[in-house]
């Protein structure tokens, strides 16, 4: 079921990560025109209004992460009746490591229509700014905040390649750098980004360790956003797949066979396998 034209809707806004001069002129015109606005702080959604000139014409209410379960019924029901739900948050894009997943998923349940309005955006902000590759890239959110969870969670993610973004909290930034040194190699890149788009933006860029020793004498505030290269990936020997391949032979497959499976898996060249076998059978 999904909504009709001129129904009413859900508006995911992005909101300045820090300077207000960055907020898009369409936020300004729903924060004018929107039945309700949602807001992870009012407090700090008047702040943002006093500083873009506009003033909310609708009811103005509380949607953060102790409350969303119960809150989210509430605003789709609004939507559903035919009023425009303006949901931010603090800063950046409302349920990306912000509240609005849930209130999202209860409304394409109830078929009531959901937009975005983008705009900034801190894990796009840093990745562009890291000089890391750009091309292929995951978000990992906070690490664990308990050593042993965020060990086997950075332990997880060792032999991923693409670039990877995570949030974490200034106070938190040490240990975080020192476990990731730990579980890919204080070697490997990586930028850590405080307080991007304000006034005093920092991007550090090196390695894992180096930045760890870094941020031990760094003054705990500013937000942090950090990218960290994927892994490099490691040449398999075609030698190290021969057994495989002398296996499948053995049990009826055809070596051109057994060597193309085997080849596609291990991520070795073909045809050096095949040499490889072919040597391995005399």
């Amino acid at each position: 079921m999904t909504s009709e034209p001129g129904a009413g809707r859900i508006v995911l806004a992005g909101t300045p990560i820090g300077n207000a001069e960055d907020a898009p002129p369409r936020l300004a015109h729903l924060l004018r025109t929107a039945d309700v606005v949602a807001a992870e702080d009012t407090r700090r959604l008047r702040r943002l209004c006093a500083a873009l000139g506009v003033e909310p014409a609708g009811r103005v209410t509380s949607y953060h992460e102790h409350n969303e379960a119960g809150r989210s019924e509430d605003l789709v029901a609004a939507a559903a009746a035919g009023a425009t739900v303006l949901l931010v948050t603090d800063a950046g894009m409302p349920s990306v490591s912000d509240p609005g997943f849930r209130v999202v998923a209860a409304a394409v349940e109830a078929g009531v229509r959901v937009s975005a309005a983008p705009g900034p955006s801190a894990v796009l902000a840093a990745l562009a700014v890291s000089g890391l590759p750009t091309d292929r890239f995951c978000f990992e959110g906070f690490p664990p905040r308990r050593a042993g969870e965020r060990a086997k969670a950075l332990a997880a993610l060792a032999g991923e390649r693409r670039t990877m973004v995570f949030f974490e909290a200034p106070h938190r930034l040490p240990e975080t750098l020192t476990a990731m040194a730990e579980a890919f190699g204080g070697d490997r890149p990586a930028a850590v980004c405080r307080e991007l788009t304000k006034t005093h933006e920092e991007v550090r860029r090196g390695g894992l360790a180096e930045l760890a020793a870094w941020t031990a004498g760094l003054a705990r505030i500013g937000e942090v956003t950090l990218v960290v290269a994927g892994a490099v990936p490691v040449a398999a020997d075609p030698a190290d797949a021969v057994e495989e391949v002398l296996a499948r032979v053995a049990a009826g497959e055809r070596l051109k066979d057994a060597v193309a499976h085997v080849a596609a898996s291990a991520g070795v060249p073909r045809r050096a396998l095949y040499d490889a076998a072919l040597v391995a059978r005399r």
